[in-house]
């Protein structure tokens, strides 16, 4: 007997922002864009199709029916939602039912299996079911090594993470969930300094994130000053050495600009692979929280810990029951899953990973009273996870019991004490457990499932207690319902109040008691340490790893991001994503090699002052005053003559720049008079035709009359960079959110190619004269937890933290969980 195709009576829990996401991107439409079912029938169409899996191991009818029911009540309730392909693709056709996916790329163009060409269509199969792939790039010869087949030279790995990039661009125009990847480079890899470089150009691998595999040798060598040993994948033998502090300073540099390269600390997490005679790991799905294995996945799903807390204390019973619910929840999917390949079918069914992490977690703190940041909101932290991880073991122990272990469990970490794996020193990893699941729990991202739920994502911090939502075309504040509760009962509400807090972005108004102040942090208040020591307190009870940000404002040194990294790698994190507020949006201003020529040329000063060579005379003084007169003089008759529209010559050379655009291809020609200055941009945007071409020649016209007229280049550039549309394409700082922010880029590209970015853009060199100048804003400190120094952002610091405009419903991106997110939507780039 079927299951019931209507579901149970009872109407979702659902606020209108979580029914308008599940339409958006989940509902099963008609030809028409329609949606023919409700939210109610989508929790039944999976929670039906989950369970069936219990018929496979002798459940009755009405006992598959019964847990169908089980589930759905878990999902409407919002207490437990599974990773976004499971809620598409849960009886429909496709039916691949998992997020992660890793798969390997051996040093060979085509195998048959796993060269480079067939990883590749892998790769396109996989993203066109709903998925994110991860690769290790590693086994890849580095650029000029010799190809004995060919005897020819290798093009090195960064090369072909561009081939890679370029079929995500084409797999994912046609799907409803864009492709995402992550890309692996092993510290000790010849290529590696390409590698950490690879994404300077803003055009280049779009499609990517990318982590460095860092080694405890090099970690060794960083503290020890020394250098270290790179390795020839192909013949293991060591071509030459780099020295150690000098790659980390090249990384931690990468990250403090803009985010990229994260680091994934691999023999911390092969340290804890509960299957090494399998394989090892090489490589993390494209947010980071799981390593996995060559062809190995794992399907997700997270459980809301703030639903549990009920009168200021936390329902553990309840907590358990669901837990084990859960459990068994993401168990039953590897068996009705739809898997794309069939080594990953083989493989999954093989060990039988599974995904269980926890969000809302934040939720939970507020309503417990305590504060995210502080030593007790960190001890809470790694209590809950400890439980959860003792209970969920307990559930896929159960099952081992029920239905049998997985398969390679004799072998595993968790196996008997004759067979199992162990350390370099021969002692067991794990004690002996007889379990269902090769690893249980995670902490994945759930930007949309949280929406969902109603909850916080993760164990992020809150995004924001307040912000401004757009609805119906009027801006409303919308203001977190704990904190109206908390307002409403100890009198202190208004909706002025609210109002203001949603405007200004943050809670630090004398009508708002200290202590709401000091529970409410949101991840902008929270200096760095304390989100790597929550991440710290989370891992220690994690089978996988965890996607977190670690966020820093705008005025950080990279001398506070190499503290952060060096604290993860101290505190056994396998790995660490950081985010400066606004290095994505505005990384051009404040490069390094600008930030020393200034300290440099400072330190001369202060030198010379102290030897008294500055002092003088008056006639001397004068003489100079009357020379910055004259140049200023000088300057302002250019600057007249120059507003006069040039004459164009009949020869000019140019530059073209070829860019991907959200429209298509862009080709962007820039001329240069005999003086080497921009005169004209002409603008070809490929295929796109009809009024986008007409768009962009007009652009191009506007700014070649701005150029002949004096404007300079980098000021048409400012006014282009950033402009976003419903469109985009790219992640993280190589995001291009339109054809004018694609234009903007293309002219960023040129002035580097001509005098250098931080000549040009900061204007120490300028081809026309400028004279507004920008204050650099700054965090102002609160007082947090022991005495130690916090960040509050005002408006205009947290405009600094805008990385783009969501495709979806045009609110800002921020930084979360290790990927750019939109909290109002749900809309992640990691896919």
């Amino acid at each position: 007997m079927p299951i019931p195709a209507v579901p149970p009576q009872g109407e979702a829990q659902l606020n209108d922002n979580a029914r308008t996401v599940i339409s958006k991107r989940y509902l099963i439409k008609d030809a028409t864009g329609t949606p023919v079912e409700q939210p109610e029938d989508m929790f039944w169409r999976v929670a039906g199709t989950v369970a069936e899996a219990d018929r496979r191991y002798g459940a009755s009818d009405s006992e598959v029916s019964a847990m169908a029911e089980n589930f759905y009540r878990l999902m409407v309730e919002r207490r437990f939602e599974p990773n976004s392909p499971t809620l598409m693709n849960a009886g429909r056709p496709l039916g691949q039912l998992s997020a992660c996916f890793v798969l390997p790329v051996e040093d060979a163009l085509s195998n048959g299996r796993d060269g480079i060409y067939d990883t590749l269509r892998a790769m396109a199969l996989i993203h066109q079911s709903g998925g994110g792939t991860g690769f290790g790039f590693s086994k890849l010869r580095g650029k000029g090594s010799m190809v004995r087949s060919t005897t020819g030279v290798a093009s090195g790995p960064v090369s072909f993470m561009k081939l890679y990039d370029a079929s995500t661009d084409a797999v994912k125009q046609g799907g409803t969930r864009r492709g995402a990847n992550m890309g692996i480079l092993r510290v000790d890899h010849p290529d590696v300094m390409d590698f950490i470089t690879c994404k300077e150009d803003l055009t280049q691998i779009t499609n990517f994130n990318i982590s460095v595999a860092v080694t405890d040798k090099f970690m060794a060598a960083v503290k020890a000053g020394t250098s270290y040993d790179l390795i020839d994948p192909s013949s293991g033998k060591v071509t030459g050495q780099l020295d150690a502090r000098a790659v980390w300073d090249k990384m931690i540099d990468g990250a403090w600009r803009t985010g990229e390269p994260g680091c994934f600390f691999i023999d911390e997490a092969n340290r804890y692979n509960p299957v090494p005679h399998v394989g090892k790991y090489e490589a993390t799905n494209p947010c980071g929280e799981q390593p996995l294995l060559p062809y190995d996945v794992c399907n997700l799903g997270s459980l809301n810990v703030g639903y549990y807390v009920r009168d200021e204390q936390m329902d553990w019973d309840a907590l358990k029951r669901d837990i084990h619910l859960s459990v068994r929840f993401l168990d039953n999917i590897i068996d009705v899953n739809k898997y794309p390949l069939p080594e990953i079918d083989a493989l999954s069914k093989r060990i039988r990973r599974i995904g269980f992490g926890v969000m809302g977690f934040a939720d939970a703190l507020v309503r417990l009273g305590i504060a995210y940041s502080s030593i007790e909101g960190v001890e809470f932290g790694r209590q809950l996870q400890k439980f959860v991880d003792v209970e969920s073991k307990r559930e896929s122990e159960r099952l081992a019991d029920q239905r049998g272990p997985f398969p390679e469990w004799a072998r595993s970490i968790w196996g008997p004490d004759e067979t199992c794996a162990r350390d370099a020193n021969g002692k067991r990893v794990k004690p002996m457990q007889l379990l269902r699941n090769c690893n249980v729990n995670t902490i994945a991202p759930t930007g949309t499932i949280s929406i969902i739920a109603g909850c916080s994502s993760g164990i992020e911090p809150l995004f924001a207690v307040a912000f401004m939502r757009n609805q119906a075309g009027a801006l409303m504040p919308d203001v977190n319902d704990d904190f109206v509760a908390i307002a409403r009962k100890d009198g202190w509400y208004s909706d002025e109040l609210m109002q203001k807090i949603a405007k200004e972005g943050h809670i630090h108004f004398d009508e708002v008691p200290k202590q709401v102040q000091r529970v409410f942090v949101t991840a902008h208040d929270i200096t760095p340490e304390w989100h790597v020591r929550m991440q710290a307190a989370f891992q220690e009870n994690c089978d996988s790893a965890i996607s977190k940000t670690t966020n820093f404002p705008h005025a950080a040194t990279p001398d506070d991001v190499r503290e952060i990294y060096e604290l993860a790698y101290a505190l056994k994190c396998k790995g660490v994503t950081v985010y400066r507020d606004g290095s994505r949006d505005n990384q051009v201003l404040s490069t390094g090699a600008t930030v020393q020529a200034k300290a440099e040329r400072d330190g001369k000063a202060d030198a010379r002052a102290e030897r008294g060579e500055l002092h003088g005379t008056i006639a001397e003084l004068e003489a100079e005053n009357t020379r910055l007169k004259q140049a200023v003089f000088d300057v302002e008759a250019e600057n007249l003559q120059r507003r006069a529209k040039r004459a164009r010559p009949d020869t000019l050379r140019g530059i073209t720049t070829r860019i991907e655009t959200p429209l298509g291809t862009m080709f962007l020609n820039i001329t240069e008079d005999d003086r080497g200055q921009p005169f004209e941009v002409f603008i070809n945007l490929g295929k796109a035709g009809g009024a986008a071409m007409a768009d962009a020649e007009a652009m191009g016209r506007l700014i070649s009359l701005a150029l002949r007229s004096g404007i300079p280049i980098r000021e048409v550039h400012r006014q282009l960079r950033g402009i976003a549309s419903d469109k985009a394409i790219g992640l993280g700082p190589n995001k291009v959110l339109s054809v004018p922010d694609a234009i903007g880029i293309a002219l960023e590209k040129w002035m580097r190619e001509k005098q250098g970015v931080q000549q040009e853009l900061l204007g120490s060199a300028p081809l026309a004269p400028s004279t507004d100048e920008v204050a650099e804003p700054k965090p102002t400190p609160v007082t947090g937890e022991g005495g130690q120094s916090q960040y509050r952002f005002d408006a205009l610091n947290r405009s600094e933290s805008f990385i783009g405009t969501c495709p979806d419903c045009g609110s800002s991106l921020e930084m979360a969980e290790g990927c750019a997110k939109c909290h109002v939507c749900g809309f992640s780039e990691c896919g």
